[in-house]
């Protein structure tokens, strides 16, 4: 009798849902989660690619689940001090993270103690989207492709150096990537961001610069900087013209960075279906789509499963390229 009845009340849930114009999750939303908002943590500081992304997406789930979703922007560390704060937090929904490759796979492999454990105290929830960085080349270098470069480089061993927006970034770990791989003798410049390195590259002041794609984007467009290669292993629609690393020469390459919601360890498996589900959604919208593919980003929207493989498989990966260089210090 008990099972009847509340089957009898899911399905007037349902209807109710229907009938308001709501995903019919959203009735189960109130349900599974705790009374009052949901917190999402960003832990970079506000303005840049992760926080547009995650104001856009705690948006679009307040409205889809009913519920109010504060952004708080917890930076420093890399992004570490941020997602301290959300694995410490109440593991009820309540509180979720924007996690990005920085914070699950570089600060822990890292030198020095990490403040969390990125497997075991968070929970997956769903990876976003995927960020290709992109290989760049001031206008005075002559090579037009990454096999052009790659001779250009061998035939002037130690005379090439190649710029990132820090130790320990996305850019730097590509660039180390392309040094193996490649087989070339470059020198890491590390930069205090992305927007110094830049003004290097274009003022000739190094030849080389791996940069995130989306902050690239503006400066490929006006040819003040030459793109040879992005680090997906697919084209981006924002520039279908640029070919994979694969593509140009280094078959099996690729690096990235990525978002992705995570909560605290146990978040009840129920909480965790229902918002990767809501999220799956979300990042199909069209208008998402349009803005993530704005930003350079592949939209992906995952199961819990997937998120957890992709940092599992990257923390194997970039371990092994770091301790190859002999480890990292962050700056």
């Amino acid at each position: 009798m008990t099972s009847s009845t509340l089957t009898r009340r899911d399905l007037m849930k349902r209807g109710a849902a229907a009938s308001l114009g709501l995903p019919a999750v959203a009735a189960f939303a109130q349900a599974t989660l705790p009374k009052g908002p949901m917190t999402l943590v960003v832990p970079f500081a506000a303005g840049g690619a992760t926080d547009v992304v995650g104001r856009l997406v705690a948006q679009k789930l307040s409205e889809r689940i009913a519920r109010t979703i504060v952004v708080e922007n917890v930076g420093g560390g890399g992004g570490s001090i941020g997602a301290a704060k959300a694995a410490k937090a109440t593991a009820d929904g309540s509180v979720l993270l924007m996690g990005t490759i920085a914070t699950h796979v570089i600060n822990p492999l890292s030198v020095g103690s990490s403040p969390y454990d990125p497997q075991r105290d968070f929970t997956p929830i769903s990876l976003l989207a995927k960020v290709p960085n992109v290989l760049l080349v001031s206008n005075a270098v002559k090579a037009q492709n990454l096999r052009d470069l790659i001779a250009l480089i061998r035939s002037q061993p130690g005379k090439f150096a190649y710029g990132s927006s820090g130790v320990g970034t996305p850019p730097h770990l590509s660039g180390e990537l392309f040094k193996a791989m490649a087989g070339v003798d470059i020198v890491h410049v590390p930069y205090k961001g992305g927007g110094p390195a830049m003004s290097d590259l274009i003022g000739g002041q190094i030849p080389l610069l791996f940069d995130v794609l989306s902050g690239a984007a503006s400066h490929i467009r006006s040819g003040s900087v030459r793109a040879l290669a992005m680090t997906l292993d697919q084209r981006v629609p924002s520039f279908p013209e640029l070919p994979t690393m694969a593509e140009a020469g280094l078959p099996g390459y690729e690096t990235y960075t990525w978002n992705a919601i995570f909560g605290p360890a146990g978040v009840p498996r129920g909480v965790v279906d229902m918002l990767s589900k809501e999220l799956v959604a979300v990042i199909a919208l069209p208008d998402v789509q349009a803005k993530l593919k704005e930003l350079s980003a592949t939209p992906v929207g995952s199961t819990p499963e997937v998120l957890a493989a992709l940092v599992k498989s990257d923390l194997a990966k970039m371990g092994s390229l770091i301790k190859s260089i002999g480890g990292l210090k962050r700056e």
